[in-house]
């Protein structure tokens, strides 16, 4: 498992002259001819066809002057880059073809209530204003036409004022927004062929810093500061590649780890060095690694490669160490005392302690708030978090059992939905909660088993929400534990005989359960109870709507 560890910051006050410029040509060189790889690479897969008879390592040899080891390290982070840009190709084009998806959905929905009203305004020129069953209009005795909508009614003293002042402005609004989502649909089509056709370059120095030279006032003014500080980004990173077979598990770069100096070999032959190299978060794993290498006697076979990163930040560099460590073996993969079952949530992650017979044992949250946060605040929030969370399971000697989700094409297509689960949505960042846990998890010797989220929250909700008085996050988190234990999870009897079919699978049971029972989350704790499979369903109880009444009686008749 490749690990990265940060150094301390070294001020560029406190290295001499000739130390800065050979780290600077090294760093123009190397990023110059990088840039030149991937342009030759990219070339040669849009035109079909090699431009140099020799490979593309001796290219860069011959072109640019340097040896072996830096030009390998050139070539595989040119051919690095390539194979990232192919794997966010696939990406962009499944985000694509979802945000295509949910346009011909909207414009389906809006093509038909276009429909409607026409309809409806044909009605109205014949003289008989009819509505359809399906819309909320009405027609009263009195003449009066009304509309009544979620929070408020629309009302019209007659049938003329209706027709003008709605239905019309309506339609030519509809027919408005109908042309904008064709016309998005047309270029989004369009994105998806040249992303499937067209093989796509890269900015180097980011695609925003170069857009500010005609956008920003300060670089339109001043073109040599935006030119100085776009050369910059290109130039900012070196990244020398690892040997195995080398003393130090690289040619360019050794570190003693006794004074902490790392000694750089320059394209000139000199040897500079970075004094007082110290990893605030690792220094033992970097030294350990260092040792290993250097004693380790047969090292073509068994010797581990350590690649060096150098970054310019203007005022100082940092180093970046990049060591293979071996994963932890001491992990407590058992689950004879049961398990931990997590669900992670926008404000908060929900867990359960299951005993290994499936039985609840105990539940709590860890809350926190993601709302107007920047990215790094949300990463130090969830890394306290997990660090509770993982030291709960640690206390309790059990293993984590979490959902395995993937969010990003669900973020994606949701344009034309609610804007408040669209927001909660955006805020909802799984992935970088997953990572924390299981980066602390990993650390502290404790697994973590993922599980298929299908239906948990479902089955937390209609069996176990009421059963022991916890809300549905808790209920979804121990049905997680649960399935993390092999359980599954059977209908309740009390809702058992309302399925139609009991042949369907156990899974296909909660799909259509949960849609007969579409309500709000909180009556369940009053419609029926799971510990008491005799008594009926109160599908007519007082703090139900109107409209849950109803849904309910339809579906329970």
């Amino acid at each position: 498992m490749k690990k990265t560890y940060f150094s301390k910051r070294i001020w560029k006050d406190e290295l001499d002259a000739f130390k800065l410029t050979e780290i600077a040509a090294l760093g123009q060189l190397f990023n110059r001819a990088k840039r030149f790889v991937f342009q030759t690479l990219i070339r040669q897969k849009r035109w079909e066809r090699e431009l140099y008879k020799e490979s593309i390592h001796v290219v860069v040899k011959k072109k640019f002057g340097v040896n072996d080891y830096i030009a390998n390290s050139i070539v595989r982070e040119s051919q690095a880059l390539i194979k990232a840009q192919y794997s966010l190709n696939k990406l962009y084009i499944k985000q694509t073809d979802e945000k295509i998806k949910k346009i011909k959905q909207k414009l389906k929905k809006e093509r038909s209530f276009l429909t409607t009203l026409c309809k409806i305004k044909e009605s109205c020129i014949k003289g008989n204003i009819q509505f359809p069953k399906n819309r909320k209009y009405a027609l009263h005795p009195s003449g009066l036409v009304s509309l009544e909508l979620q929070n408020y009614s629309l009302v019209w003293t007659n049938t003329y004022l209706f027709e003008h002042q709605y239905l019309d402005v309506a339609i030519k609004r509809l027919k408005a927004k109908i042309g904008r989502l064709t016309h998005r649909l047309f270029r989004l089509e369009g994105k998806k062929e040249k992303l499937t056709t067209h093989i796509s370059s890269v900015v180097f120095g980011s695609k925003k810093l170069f857009k500010q030279q005609f956008t920003k006032k300060e670089f339109v003014q001043n073109h040599p500061s935006w030119r100085e500080r776009f050369l910059a980004a290109r130039n900012k990173q070196v990244l020398i590649s690892g040997r195995k077979d080398a003393a130090s598990g690289n040619f360019v770069f050794t570190y003693q780890a006794d004074t902490k100096d790392l000694y750089m070999t320059s394209l000139s032959g000199k040897v500079v060095t970075f004094p007082n190299v110290h990893f605030p978060y690792g220094q033992e794993q970097v030294t350990n690694a260092v040792f290993r290498q250097r004693i380790c006697k047969d090292k073509k076979a068994n010797g581990k490669p350590i690649s060096w990163l150098v970054e310019d930040y203007g005022d100082y560099y940092t180093i970046k160490c990049l060591i293979d460590v071996e994963e932890e073996v001491l992990v407590n993969f058992s689950t004879s005392d049961g398990v931990i079952g997590v669900d992670c949530n926008v404000d908060h992650f929900a867990w359960t302690d299951v005993s290994k017979d499936g039985n609840f044992l105990e539940s709590g949250t860890f809350s926190f708030s993601l709302h107007k946060k920047t990215n790094g605040q949300s990463t130090k929030i969830l890394e306290a978090e997990a660090i509770a969370l993982v030291d709960l399971a640690v206390r309790k000697s059990k293993p984590i059992v979490m959902e395995e989700i993937d969010t990003t094409l669900s973020k994606t297509g949701d344009a034309y939905g609610n804007k408040k689960t669209n927001r909660l949505k955006s805020v909802f960042a799984y992935r970088k909660m997953a990572q924390a846990i299981e980066s602390r998890a990993q650390k502290m010797g404790v697994a973590v088993m993922t599980v298929n989220p299908a239906y948990t929250s479902i089955v937390g909700k209609l069996k176990y929400m009421r059963k022991f008085g916890l809300s549905i996050h808790q209920a979804a988190s121990y049905t997680i534990g649960r399935k993390g234990l092999g359980y599954k999870e059977k209908a309740p009897q009390v809702l058992r005989h309302h399925i139609v079919r009991h042949q369907l699978p156990y899974w296909q049971q909660w799909w259509a359960l949960n849609k007969k029972l579409n309500i709000r989350t909180e009556m369940f704790y009053y419609l029926f109870n799971v510990n008491k499979p005799n008594q009926p369903i109160k599908l007519t109880h007082k703090d139900l709507t109107e409209k849950e009444r109803k849904h309910l009686q339809k579906a329970f008749v």
